[in-house]
């Protein structure tokens, strides 16, 4: 199938990149990698890999781990982390495997994106199920991580399954639902090139409608992207950001930012502690060839698997009211940062197109930007809506984003107008 090529294609030269960048080995422990069949319900013939250190607990901990196109659950026991902090934190790990052709993981078809709506998820879910009642694992320490393909279905288990997985963490995904298709395809270029942009209540919403009826807590996420991603692009990191704070009820602006590592810029949204709502690190200069060096022990970390559990955090004062507000938020390296800029229109009148205006800080440059177009490029700039996000709601959103240059000095900008009226 042409699809099917397509899809393996596509991701061949960036899963080479995640295997030769990782560093990890399998664990040199006794505990072994084993498969284990007749799981439960699987209408995709999925397959089970299933690895128990040594030593767990009466009540361990459950993390699904879920690989990459071209993949398989083993190749990702082997290339990741994840098995030796498994015998270090002692928790239990699931790699699924996907049998189809390409070795992708179906995202995109109406039964995958619905809860007990059919397809892999419900195969994955299956598993959890099994090594819950087996090995009498906890069932509120369940979680789930995955890149590209498998990031892709961490959004989605964490969106049609909030009752089974409490956190979940994202490698180069996109945000739920937004490779759905229609056509029976399971590649959508729409997504995958970062030009499906919609409102945070939109995205939210599509969460919601997976499991419609459920009123309980909603699983917590943390998304890593790399800006120079030419195979999932960078926007779907900040797409997957506004769904997962509206799905929690939360502003975009962030409660926390701030550098763990050189090259690691972080988003903290519902808190400052370790194990806030929603976090993003984003990595600047960074392609499709992640979780690598101490990535896999930072979600480790934040899914608090590294402890007893993850514990409170806190809520964000909401900003004050005006006309119109802007969220500027700023990654910056030694020579270089991202801005990604928010617009909502508090207003009472519908906007047909949008101009924002601010004055860059002198040395800074804007070298490309995404879903706006910015003249010019440095100075007193204006960025001007493209086609498809013009429209702005009274309390609807916009969101753009730049990469610029920098002389040293990484201040933002002091104002914002809209349309010619200051914003907050």
């Amino acid at each position: 199938m042409k699809v099917k090529a397509r899809i393996a294609g596509a991701v061949m030269a960036a899963v080479t990149l995640i295997v030769a960048g990782l560093i990890a080995a399998p664990p040199a422990a006794s505990a072994q990698l084993t498969e284990v069949t007749n799981f439960g319900t699987n209408p995709t013939n999925l397959r089970m890999h299933l690895y128990v250190p040594d030593g767990v607990p009466a009540r361990p901990a459950l993390l699904v781990a879920v690989h990459y196109c071209t993949g398989s659950g083993p190749a990702f026991y082997s290339g990741t982390e994840f098995a030796s902090l498994a015998d270090q934190h002692k928790f239990i790990v699931i790699y699924p495997s996907a049998t189809r052709s390409g070795s992708c993981f179906d995202v995109s078809s109406p039964q995958a994106l619905r809860h007990d709506g059919g397809s892999d998820p419900v195969g994955i879910v299956s598993m959890v199920r099994y090594v819950q009642q087996r090995y009498n694992t906890d069932p509120g320490r369940t979680y789930v991580t995955g890149a590209s393909s498998g990031g892709m279905m961490t959004n989605v288990l964490l969106g049609a399954y909030p009752d089974v997985f409490r956190a979940g963490v994202s490698f180069m995904g996109v945000p739920f639902g937004c490779f759905a298709t229609t056509d029976g395809s399971s590649w959508n270029s729409q997504c995958a090139n970062g030009q499906r942009i919609m409102t945070p209540q939109q995205w939210g919403d599509l969460v919601r409608a997976a499991y419609p009826g459920y009123s309980g807590p909603r699983p917590r996420i943390q998304v890593w992207h790399g800006t120079e991603d030419s195979t999932l692009r960078y926007p779907n990191f900040q797409e997957q950001i506004k769904q997962w704070t509206d799905v929690h009820g939360l502003s975009q602006t962030p409660s926390l930012s701030d550098q763990p590592r050189p090259g690691w810029m972080r988003t903290r949204y519902g808190g400052t502690g370790t194990t806030v709502p929603v976090e993003g690190i984003s990595l600047p200069g960074v392609g499709h060839n992640l979780p690598q060096g101490g990535m896999a022990a930072a979600a480790i970390a934040f899914l608090g698997l590294d402890t007893g559990g993850p514990g409170p955090s806190q809520t964000p004062t909401p900003p004050p009211p005006g006309p119109c507000r802007v969220t500027y938020a700023m990654n910056t390296w030694n020579t270089g940062f991202t801005a990604t800029v928010t617009i909502t229109n508090t207003g009472t009148a519908q906007l047909s197109s949008w101009a924002l205006a601010f004055a860059l800080p002198a040395g800074q440059t804007v070298t490309s930007a995404w879903n706006a177009t910015i003249s010019p490029t440095s100075g007193q700039v204006t960025a001007r809506n493209v086609s498809y996000n013009g429209t702005l709601a009274p309390g609807g959103s916009a969101q753009f984003g730049f990469q610029a240059t920098h002389n040293g000095n990484t201040s933002r900008p002091g104002a914002f107008t809209l349309n010619g009226t200051a914003c907050t």
